[in-house]
């Protein structure tokens, strides 16, 4: 990494490590910790969720939970099982390529991938060793990520956060190739080792003028995305549905939503979307990555957030949800820190 990008990311804390943005608010763990009587307050955030979402949660049994008309068409791919019976359910699903290809257990978007045809399909199952989920691709271009909360003793719920999510790419100017377009913006320039893996053939070509390039596919801020706060755009209709489908999906009470919708107007209204994930208690109120946002807006939504989740935990096990055995909750920290890595490295993002 060059002087100018490290500067850039010195002095642009949306870039910083999770330590250096986590580790402040130690204090204020803790203190939730308290309130809820447990260390480990994020299980009870989501009780039909393993671990309320914030580590080793199955993808496939999250899908299961939500009422199947607003998500994609999903076929869960095991490790186990032969490239020909997962053509078949494919072709029995009536899914056709495209497809967008998922680890059944990951995070922040890392091996995630498009594919384009049998053949890429059948690469990305000889070079994944672990289940993964196939899906149909959804036509809808805009994605947005929907904070939701809910208290157990309460019977209507409450979006604390919208995020628009701008996928990353480049305007060619007819001048400079892709790759030297890539590299005049900081936050393509740091996914520059993803975007060769994908675009390989195309780096060195001349982009003509005013021509975007999508670079990469996914609203997710660890491959580049920017993050816009659109939360002056909840509207009560949004919010109503939203809460409908939350309500519908059995022990979910806490964490953010990512959708795929047509258009905003249509969005408002509560009309025309797809949820592409369900995130749980490791969720971020991600609108707090708009540049426009300081590191202590960022502190201050976090420990808000930490706040609601404690409480629902503490709500939850007073209803009979038992806690999280210390023992057991940090090895399941400590083999998700370990899959990240792994996803990390194949992604190729640093």
């Amino acid at each position: 990494m060059n002087l100018k990008l490290r500067f850039h990311k010195i002095t642009h804390w949306e870039y910083w490590s999770v330590y250096s943005i986590y580790l402040p608010l130690f204090p204020v763990w803790l203190y939730c910790a308290y309130k809820a009587r447990t260390l480990l307050f994020f299980h009870g955030a989501n009780p039909s969720i393993k671990y309320g979402g914030m580590a080793m949660e199955s993808k496939k049994e999250i899908y299961d939970l939500i009422p199947e008309n607003w998500i994609p068409k999903t076929v869960f791919a095991s490790s186990e099982i032969s490239f020909n019976e997962i053509v078949s359910e494919l072709k029995s699903q009536t899914i056709n390529f495209p497809v967008i290809a998922k680890p059944n257990i990951g995070l922040k978007g890392l091996g995630v991938v498009e594919i384009k045809n049998t053949a890429e399909l059948e690469n990305y199952h000889q070079n994944n060793r672990y289940d993964f989920l196939i899906q149909e691709k959804i036509n809808f271009t805009n994605e947005v990520g929907i904070f939701y909360h809910r208290f157990p003793d309460e019977t209507k719920g409450k979006i604390t956060g919208m995020v628009k999510k701008e996928f990353l790419s480049v305007k060619g100017n007819g001048k400079n190739s892709l790759k030297e377009l890539v590299m005049e913006n900081p936050r393509s320039a740091f996914q520059i080792k993803a975007i060769e893996q994908n675009l390989e053939s195309e780096m060195q070509k001349i982009i003509p003028e005013n021509e975007e390039i999508l670079l990469i596919p996914f609203g997710s801020h660890t491959r580049g995305a920017k993050f816009i706060d659109i939360s002056s755009e909840i509207t009560e209709k949004l919010e109503q549905k939203i809460d409908e489908i939350c309500i519908q999906t059995k022990g979910f009470y806490y964490g953010r939503l990512d959708v795929m919708y047509e258009n905003m107007e249509l969005l408002k209204e509560g009309k025309n979307f797809k949820i592409i994930e369900i995130n749980g208690s490791k969720s971020e109120p991600t609108h707090m990555y708009d540049p426009k946002h300081s590191l202590f807006f960022a502190w201050k939504e976090i420990t808000r957030h930490w706040k609601i989740m404690a409480e629902i935990s503490r709500k939850n096990h007073n209803k009979g949800f038992p806690y999280l055995d210390i023992k057991e909750g940090f090895l399941a920290l400590k083999n998700n820190l370990a899959i990240e890595k792994r996803l990390r490295k194949v992604s190729s993002v640093d």
